[in-house]
């Protein structure tokens, strides 16, 4: 697939490294030639210097035979011109978008339509990660949710600790201790190394679990794994900008929230805009405004400006001062093994977030969603079944008849309504959604070309 990104920032990087590896043209467009050099010293693709909504730059890049054109540039009125002129021009016939202002986000149904500026696909890094967290906070234990298949089942990662029963237990006793939920272990990484789930695999403290379950039943899976933690109803949000701002008013309504706001004028607005959540205008790193609010009853403390420092500075302190949970929004890639796993207990990325949306429409095969997973270690992605017996290698076999790249499991199918936990003896039919993890992201185009009907195979 011949792919152009606008844009050689982080995500625009983290794209280009993704779609590279899975024999992919790549053109990266960009103003800033010392990062295109960088790009091309790293990466097989080429490289054009220049603003990408020009139409000279796109033609150079090679727009009139792309196949796609993501567009993921700091500006959003960037983004939305270069898509609407590869569109005229060009003919382009897939273009993706990342558009970051709410002021756009909000009047989606009215600009982005045939008639209006001709995207294919949005993506919104803000509401990406505010829905990454509320899940996170729907579900007090869990490092990751996601969802597949209109939410009817679920991956979830979690770490063992003593206290959950099947910690210290092989994986078939799951079984015994709960007949009634269908679920399957797809993933567990012991000191960062994947092991292979299988029944006789014993779960130890710190062993990071993946299962994929039903929706309804993550949290009876995850109490099986570490001992239940109760309802979070105490939350402190650090940062008033989109992602703040947009938190607090998806959670004020279920939740007592406090957000504390740096700057005073955006403090007073935010008063207006927020009717339930508490309104400060503070320094999250002060000891005494965090004590005066009684730090030490919050259930998640979670910081969300745009310095990496601050977030990880006043999360570290507010944990010192008793803060039960801690979550960080992290922009560096750097810093996040650093923090992870210390006293920082989770760590969100909005650049994993959005490259998870954007490869699950660069994906070939029909390929619904794509989430990566630790960091961009691993992926899960849920793809449809098409075609017959004498066209797919999947289609009329069993799970254990299909040949799967190494690392790959197949974890759930949906078939309608019903979710079903994959087995051995599971016949795949057309128009199954199969949701698989892979441990070993260089087996993705093997899997791709797994769903992709070929009226030559037999």
């Amino acid at each position: 697939m011949k792919i152009i990104i606008l844009g050689s920032g982080q995500v625009g990087e983290t794209l280009a490294k993704n779609l590279v590896g899975e024999n992919n043209d790549i053109t990266v467009v960009d103003i800033d030639v010392s990062r295109l050099r960088q790009l091309q010293d790293k990466f097989d693709l080429r490289v054009v210097q220049g603003q990408g909504s020009y139409p000279r730059v796109l033609r150079e890049a090679g727009a009139e035979d792309a196949d796609m054109l993501v567009a993921v540039t700091n500006s959003d009125e960037t983004n939305m011109i270069a898509c609407q002129i590869a569109y005229l021009l060009f003919k382009t016939p897939n273009r993706i978008a990342r558009i970051r202002s709410p002021e756009y986000v909000r009047e989606v149904d009215k600009l982005f339509q045939p008639t209006g500026i001709v995207i294919d696909h949005l993506i919104s890094p803000e509401q990406l990660v505010i829905d990454y967290i509320y899940k996170l906070i729907e579900y007090p234990g869990a490092l990751q949710v996601v969802n597949f298949a209109e939410g009817k089942v679920s991956i979830v990662a979690v770490k063992a600790q003593y206290g959950g029963a099947l910690v210290g237990n092989d994986l078939a006793s799951l079984r015994e201790r709960a007949p009634h939920i269908d679920t399957r272990i797809a993933a567990i990484f012991r000191q960062n190394q994947p092991i292979r789930p299988q029944g006789s695999t014993v779960i130890e403290a710190g062993d990071e679990v993946f299962f994929i379950v039903a929706s309804q039943h993550i949290r009876t899976v995850m109490s099986e794994l570490q001992r239940p933690e109760k309802p979070y109803t105490r939350i402190m949000i650090v940062g008033g900008g989109n992602v703040g701002s947009g938190l607090a008013l998806k959670l004020e309504n279920d939740y007592k929230v406090k957000l504390i706001e740096s700057n005073l004028s955006r403090s007073e607005e935010l008063a207006e805009i927020l009717h339930k959540t508490t309104v400060y205008y503070g320094d999250a790193s002060d000891q005494e405004l965090l004590a005066e609010e009684h730090i030490d009853q919050v259930d998640v403390f979670i910081t969300l400006t745009n310095n990496d420092e601050v977030n990880i500075m006043s999360a570290m302190l507010a944990k010192h001062m008793g803060a039960k949970k801690a979550m960080v929004l992290i922009q560096r890639n750097a810093y996040v093994d650093l923090v992870q796993n210390n006293t920082i207990d989770i760590v969100v990325s909005p650049q994993q977030a959005t490259i998870s949306a954007l490869l699950g429409h660069v994906r070939k095969a029909d390929i619904v969603s794509v989430s990566s997973l630790r960091r961009g270690i691993a992926e899960a992605i849920e793809a449809i079944a098409h075609g017959d017996k004498s066209t797919s290698k999947v289609i009329g076999r069993t799970v254990e008849k299909i040949e799967l790249p190494p690392g790959t499991t197949i974890g759930a199918i949906v078939r309608g309504d019903e979710v079903i936990i994959a087995n051995s003896h599971f016949i795949i039919e057309q128009g199954d959604h199969v949701i698989m993890f892979i441990t070993d992201k260089k087996f993705i185009p093997a899997v791709e070309k797994l769903f992709q009907p070929s009226p030559f195979f037999l």
